[in-house]
């Protein structure tokens, strides 16, 4: 599985997410869209963080934690 958090500088949301996906022992990679904008082209994120899992956006925001879990799973 292929997990990215599309994050901005200074996003603490971003950082909550970062913080659920250690938990449940989920490798991931941020990718910060002000300095990399084309996978704004890509995944048309309106709120940070963006979760993007195996290249399909699957959530904007911060889920709720059973829900990260079923996105993931």
């Amino acid at each position: 599985m292929n997990v990215l958090v599309l994050s901005s500088p200074g996003c603490s949301s971003c950082g909550d997410l970062e913080e659920m996906l250690r938990s449940l022992n989920v490798p991931y990679k941020v990718v910060d869209v002000t300095r990399n904008p084309r996978y704004l082209e890509r995944y048309p994120v309106m709120t940070a963080p963006g979760l993007v899992v195996d290249g399909r956006l699957v959530h904007c925001g911060v889920p709720a934690r059973d829900h990260l879990a079923r996105l993931l799973a």
